[in-house]
């Protein structure tokens, strides 16, 4: 095992310095608004990294290397339509959540249809980050396992506590500050596996182009239009598709989902939000067009090799997103690679950090607030930190369940994620669009969205019908929403004579 004393040391130094600093830059807390949202006091650029760092978990930096391993840089068009959605974002959502004054997402429903809604959306909410978040823990395990030896476990279980420690204790303060710094982490990382793969390469560039280009590997942008219906909702990352459905998905993400939109509301005014989440898409773009790269230059490195046939201590590579982990291990020179491990740390702790505190933000604000046994703002905050470390310990489980998934799991998660977000979406527009548009009409096209989204997701996994792209989903459920919702308040607006 390529993995040196020296490794070892900056990973465990890492582990331990990160935990410090996120305690170090906490202050103190004194209620929910202090844990949750940083009393209003972050600066634009600091949401904005820690937006990125947030939505860029261990997925980015190993299976999108892997994506591009196994295809091309197609998914560059869902990274652009990500700009797209997040400008959509800071013109529509942003505005209303800074004129009422909102300290989680799911008020806006609460005050627009009900309480009821409200509660509601808090739970699928919770869901879905227990799911999507479950995956990314697991693949962070991956290289972990690889280094140590350890069980899938014992690997998560790392992680999970020393994340959980920091998140505990500091609240949002902790999480935004200690993002600010694992990004440049993990950037740095990346780029310093890109000079070593470069100089690993007899010819350089011209080896990455001389295998990446027979296959069109550097295809960013698809412009071939789908020859059927069939083709355009089933087949790989298409120009519409990708500019479409990622605008749709990060109006979701960026707008509707609490992991993402505490951080927008920790700035101190409606501009400085804004800023931070349309920045956070240059970012994330040119973010993906970096991991994009490493999987191409992994790619002519292994000469273009089915990955299966690569091997690992004597067994051979059974997911892409092995990869770019087998590489850190077997390849990287000593002292570089702990750096590497510690950027890959990095980007799974800064979105589960982010995860444990909108976890606990939902559950205390949207669903327990104003309980009997929460009667002062001590309780609340004590109730506040007890729910970080409960969701703490149901994601490190969940983690465990995807052990089995063989697909890339940037792939599995994103369609995860969207089973809710398509219904999320839907019912947040269908709040603004239409002001005739009551709670039931809310609950039941809500409903009906992630049921038809949850049925297109497992009906291929039988051979029912083609898996639909991912980047549909979202789109879909706005579209199931507003029409089951015309429906609804068609009939509800009826009147039957007798």
């Amino acid at each position: 095992m390529h993995f040196s004393t020296l490794d070892y040391s900056i990973v465990v130094i890492y582990l331990i310095a990160v935990a410090f600093f996120g305690i170090y830059t906490s202050g103190k807390q004194t209620n929910v608004k202090d844990y949750f949202l940083g009393s209003k006091s972050i600066p634009w650029w600091a949401a904005c990294f820690s937006v990125v760092a947030t939505e860029t978990s261990t997925l980015t930096f190993i299976s999108i290397p892997g994506l591009a391993y196994i295809s091309n840089m197609n998914f560059l068009q869902l990274a652009f339509g990500f700009l797209i959605g997040r400008i959509l974002v800071a013109m529509i959502f942003i505005p209303k959540y800074y004129s009422g004054n909102m300290e989680t997402a799911y008020q806006f429903l609460g005050k627009r249809f009900g309480d009821p809604m409200r509660k509601y959306a808090s739970v699928t909410f919770i869901v879905l980050r227990v799911f999507a978040d479950g995956v990314r823990l697991f693949t962070t395990a991956i290289p972990i396992k690889f280094i140590t030896g350890l069980g899938y476990l014992e690997c998560i279980l790392i992680v999970g506590l020393i994340t959980v420690v920091y998140s505990y204790i500091g609240g949002i303060k902790a999480v935004i500050w200690t993002d600010v710094v694992q990004m440049f982490i993990y950037f740095i990382g990346a780029i310093a596996s890109m000079i070593v793969i470069y100089n690993l390469l007899p010819n350089g560039w011209a080896d990455v182009v001389q295998y990446a280009a027979p296959g069109n590997k550097f295809q960013s942008f698809n412009f071939t239009m789908p020859s059927s219906l069939t083709e355009l909702f089933t087949g790989g990352y298409g120009l519409i598709g990708g500019l479409i459905g990622g605008a749709f998905l990060a109006m979701a993400s960026h707008g509707t989902d609490q992991l993402i939109v505490q951080r927008l509301l920790t700035c101190k005014d409606k501009r400085s939000s804004q800023k931070a989440v349309i920045f956070s898409g240059v970012i994330v773009f040119i973010q993906f067009t970096i991991f994009l790269i490493i999987g191409l230059m992994l790619f002519a490195l292994y000469k273009g090799a089915d990955f299966k046939t690569l091997t690992m201590d004597s067994f051979n590579l059974t997911k892409s997103d092995e990869i770019f982990p087998m590489f850190i291990v077997k390849n990287l020179p000593a002292g570089l690679a702990g750096l590497v491990v510690a950027g890959l740390l990095s980007a799974s702790m800064s979105t589960l950090s982010s995860t444990f505190n909108s976890l606990a933000s939902t559950t205390i604000l949207d669903l327990f607030q104003g309980s009997k046994f929460i009667k002062t703002q001590k309780d609340e905050l004590m109730y506040s930190r007890l729910a970080t470390i409960f969701w703490a310990v149901v994601i490190m489980g969940t983690g465990m369940l995807f052990q089995s998934e063989t697909n890339p799991a940037v792939d599995f998660a994103l369609k995860i994620q969207s089973l809710i977000y398509g219904g999320l979406l839907g019912v947040f527009l269908l709040g603004m669009v239409y002001k005739k548009a009551g709670l039931k009409d809310a609950v039941i096209s809500y409903s009906f969205a992630i049921v038809i989204l949850a049925l297109l997701f497992v009906l291929p996994k039988f051979g029912v019908m083609p898996a639909i792209n991912l980047t549909w989903f979202t789109l879909f459920g706005v579209i199931i929403t507003f029409a089951v919702a015309n429906i609804t308040m068609l009939f509800g607006g009826l009147k039957i004579k007798k």
